[in-house]
Order: C-alpha cells, then sequence, then structure tokens
C-alpha cells in the first residue's frame, strides 16, 4: 500500500513537470528495475536538466516530416531570388540613371551658355544743326516713320528758297540761250557763219548744263531740310536717351539708338562636342531666368566662323601660339542662332537677358515629342557614347561647291572716261562745217 501512494505522488509531479514523463505510467510500476531504466532514458532526453534535481526542462522537439522540409527550401529558395532579382533591378536602374544623366549633361545638345539679342539702330543725323525738339522719352516704343527730334530748320529753309530761286535764273536763262541757237541753226550761210552756230549751240548746251544743277540743288535743299526731322527707321523701343533739347546734332555722329523690336533672336553658345546634333530647323526651347514657361524657337543658323587666338600675330608678326595642356583641352563654343517663333505671355524680351537653350532631336522636330520618340532619342543618343558621335546629313549646309573650292565674288571694274565728244556729240563736227548740216547728216544715217 505505501509503495503505490508513493508511485502515485512520483508520477504526479513528473507530470506537473513534464507531460513527457507521463510516459513512466506506461511502464511496469511494480518492477522497480524498469523505472530506473525510464528514468534513464528521459534524462538522456533532456541534458538541459535543473542543477538542484528537483526539475527538469525538456525542448520541444522540431518537425522533420518529409514535406515541412520541401516547404522551408522552397521558402528560402524564393527569398534568395527575391534578393538577387532585387539587386540585379537596383543595378539596372542604376545604369540606367547613370546612362541618363551622361547624356543629358555630355551628349545631349543644351547649355546654359544662352542670351537673348536683338538689333540696334543707331541713329545719327545726316545734318548738322541745333536740336530744337525732341518728341520721344527713354523706353518709349515708336513706329516706323516717328519723328524723334527736330533740327533748327531755319538755314535749311533759306537754302531752299535760294536755290529756287538760281533754279528760275537757270531756266530763263537756258530758254534764252536755247532759242537763240535755234534761231541760228535756221539762218543761212550769208547771215552766219559755222562758228557763229557753233558757239551759240555751245552756250545753250551750258544753259540746259546749269538748269539740271540748278535742279539737282534744289532736290537737295528739299530734302537737307525734311532731314531735320530725324525719323525712327524701325518699329521699336528708344532706349539710353541722353540726348536734350539744345544739343548740337553733328551729321554722321549717333546720338540716339533704337531696338528694332521685330529682330529679337536667341544666342545658344553650344560645345563643339555636341554640335553633332544640333541641324537647321529643329525645334529648340529657351528657358530664361525667373521664368517658368520656355521661349519656343527654331535653329536659323549656325556661325561659321570664330575667333582663333593663335591666329594672332604677335609683335613682329609671327604666329601667337598659346600654350596649352595636352591632357585638359576645354571644348570650344559655336554660336547657333534660333529663330525666335512664340513667346509666352508676361514674358518681355531684353537683351542681354540668360537663357538655357535645348535643341530636341528630329523626332521632336516634326511631332513634338512622345515616349516613343523620347526613347528612340535616347537610344540613338546611346549609340553615339558607344560607337562615337555621327551627324546627320544635310543638317547644316556645306561650305563652298561641290568641288571644294569656295565661290568668289566679282570685282568691280572702274569705268572708262569718257571725252567732250561722247558726252555732246556733234557740237564741233569741223571747222567750216555747221553744226545743221551735221545733225542733218547724222539724221540721214
Amino acid at each position: 500500500m505505501p509503495s503505490s501512494i508513493l508511485y502515485d505522488r512520483i508520477t504526479s509531479n513528473v507530470a506537473e513537470a513534464d507531460p513527457g514523463a507521463a510516459e513512466l505510467s506506461l511502464l511496469d510500476v511494480s518492477s522497480p528495475a524498469l523505472r530506473r531504466e525510464a528514468g534513464v532514458a528521459l534524462e538522456a532526453r533532456s541534458p538541459n536538466a535543473d542543477p538542484s534535481g528537483r526539475l527538469t526542462v525538456y525542448p520541444k522537439a522540431p518537425l522533420k516530416g518529409p514535406v515541412s522540409g520541401r516547404r522551408a527550401r522552397i521558402a528560402r529558395f524564393a527569398r534568395e531570388a527575391l534578393k538577387t532579382a532585387a539587386t540585379l533591378l537596383i543595378l539596372v536602374v542604376a545604369v540606367a540613371a547613370a546612362l541618363v544623366i551622361w547624356d543629358f549633361y555630355v551628349t545631349a545638345p543644351w547649355t546654359r551658355d544662352g542670351s537673348v539679342r536683338v538689333q540696334v539702330a543707331r541713329i545719327a543725323s545726316q545734318v548738322s544743326g541745333q536740336i530744337t525738339e525732341v518728341r520721344v522719352v527713354d523706353n518709349q516704343y515708336v513706329h516706323q516713320g516717328d519723328v524723334l527730334y527736330v533740327i533748327d530748320p531755319f538755314d535749311f529753309q533759306v537754302a531752299l528758297d535760294s536755290g529756287k530761286a538760281q533754279l528760275r535764273q537757270k531756266a530763263a536763262d537756258q530758254q534764252v540761250r536755247q532759242m537763240q541757237a535755234e534761231r541760228r541753226q535756221h539762218l543761212s550761210n550769208l547771215a552766219t557763219t559755222p562758228e557763229e552756230q557753233q558757239l551759240y549751240a555751245g552756250n545753250a548746251i551750258q544753259a540746259q548744263a546749269a538748269f539740271d544743277t540748278a535742279q539737282q540743288q534744289v532736290a537737295q535743299a528739299d530734302i537737307n531740310l525734311k532731314r531735320t526731322q530725324v525719323r525712327s527707321p524701325v518699329n521699336g523701343y528708344v532706349t539710353n536717351l541722353l540726348m536734350r533739347v539744345g544739343d548740337y546734332a553733328q551729321a554722321g555722329t549717333n546720338n540716339i539708338s533704337v531696338i528694332d523690336a521685330d529682330s529679337y533672336w536667341i544666342d545658344g553658345y553650344f560645345e563643339e562636342t555636341k554640335m553633332a546634333h544640333v541641324c537647321i530647323g529643329d525645334r529648340a526651347e529657351a528657358a530664361l531666368m525667373g521664368y517658368r514657361d520656355p521661349i519656343v524657337g527654331r535653329v536659323q543658323t549656325v556661325t561659321r566662323g570664330i575667333s582663333v587666338s593663335n591666329a594672332t600675330p604677335s609683335t613682329q608678326g609671327l604666329p601667337n601660339v598659346d600654350p596649352v595642356y595636352t591632357w585638359v583641352r576645354l571644348a570650344q563654343r559655336v554660336p547657333v542662332r534660333i529663330k525666335i517663333t512664340d513667346v509666352p505671355p508676361g514674358i518681355p524680351l531684353v537683351s542681354g537677358m540668360t537663357a538655357t537653350v535645348t535643341i530636341r532631336s528630329a523626332e521632336a522636330r516634326e511631332t513634338g515629342g512622345t515616349l516613343r520618340q523620347r526613347f528612340a532619342s535616347f537610344a540613338d543618343h546611346l549609340a553615339d557614347i558607344v560607337h562615337g558621335q555621327q551627324p546627320s546629313p544635310g543638317c547644316v549646309p556645306r561650305v563652298g561647291d561641290e568641288n571644294g573650292a569656295t565661290v568668289t565674288l566679282p570685282t568691280p571694274k572702274p569705268v572708262a572716261p569718257l571725252n567732250p565728244e561722247q558726252i555732246n556729240p556733234g557740237l564741233a563736227p569741223g571747222l567750216n562745217t555747221s553744226p545743221r548740216a551735221a545733225s542733218r547728216s547724222d539724221d540721214s544715217h
């Protein structure tokens, strides 16, 4: 009886400590040897026993079935494949980003070195005199033909009136001398001589020449009087006006400037390494500093010559060659002229403003540029990076003819001087021959 009670207490304590100890209940309780063997087996399964010997902890045994092992291998392979794919994707994106950045900054035709340009009419008076009236103010918009300022017209009015008076005098003298010459031509040889006929005919021609000269002088005096009102030759803005009433206008000296509002363009200074992608007619976008919307235009011309410092002769007439480092060579910049076709509203064009100019590709030039066209453009630029830049045929007209020889302009030749006979033929045909007889012989021929 006591042994059974002791067994129940042992089994209950073991069961509370570890459910696995309940296996002792399946053993034969009547055999002490079997109980000892079972205890040793349980101690072997639980190496992490409490040093006090009162409590034994048994770890949970992992599942080692064939199905659970296959699932673990599949999950581990999926994680490794996902890591590899993510790494490759990041590498591809990094390479593509590097190529895009390289294409944009190195090979793509764009430049921050752009500026707005304009033609300026530097106006000078064609006559000299004191300025009596200024009809414009600084930065005023004027139309072509508007009067800018007026020069004192008194002297020029007097010159015109004097010229008209002299013209009347020359006209009367020409009429009298022409009548005398005609009268002598109708007289017989008994009433006049050939010498007298030649003399009166010469006087008539001289009077006609004086009359023509007086007419030209009147015309010159009239145009000088009109030039006292200096007018604008273009539509534009008066700029940097420093002239005041009372200043003296010197003929041929610039004293007022007008910006031609119809002549604005943009110059983009592109590096020579990017000129292979610049074609005449390409779409160009110029973004001004401080404005969001770009100015749209077209490539109009490409400058065919820039200054070369090595070509400048020295003081002795020898070439002045600048030393350069062979491993450091800056790309030369070539001016490209952009014709403005569209200006967004609210953007004032001011000559000298800084612009970032971007040249679009041929695909973008035709239809405005879609995603597919941009990808094709990027592919072309990538091919340029690998194989080198290939210029598009027909982008820029060739210099010279097909044989490579440049065309020269013909040099004008001076006109041979004329003698008096060529100017007035038949005036003095001979010593004893009258002009009337000479004129009749010319008419018969």
